[in-house]
């Protein structure tokens, strides 16, 4: 099932969703099977080391160092891996409202991180596309 490619029909049928959780990026040194534990929510593996997304209480638990604490956000629509212009959409409308994104785009969805304390607002941002 492949999703939608259209930006317009993204932009105007997302219904972004404040997921429950507070997350960190984190880096560490090993292989994934060492963190496996904390059930990371996305992981990626850079030259510098494993960098991990997980739940800041499992973060502070294993004692793992991280900067900023994030919030989730996914916008349930099915988006197709080629559609071009929605990562930018988003990131230039969050941008207007002085709000980082983080974004990874899995197979059916694409989801924003952004600061915690900034949730709320980003919603409202999002919500400017319909």
């Amino acid at each position: 099932m492949s999703g939608m490619a259209d930006l317009d029909l993204l932009l105007t049928s997302m219904s972004p969703k404040l997921m429950d959780g507070e997350f960190v990026f984190c880096t560490v040194q090993g292989e994934y099977e060492q963190y496996a534990r904390l059930n990371p929510r996305a992981a990626f593996c850079e030259s510098e080391g494993l960098t991990l997304v997980v739940n800041k209480e499992a973060a502070m638990a294993a004692g793992l160092a991280f900067e900023a604490s994030f919030k989730q956000i996914t916008l349930t629509v099915h988006s197709s891996l080629e559609a071009v212009g929605l990562t930018a959409a988003v990131a230039a409308k969050l941008t207007e409202f002085n709000i980082s994104a983080n974004v990874i785009a899995a197979y059916y969805h694409d989801h924003i991180f952004v600061p915690t304390d900034k949730a709320q607002l980003a919603l409202t941002a999002l919500a400017e596309f319909k």
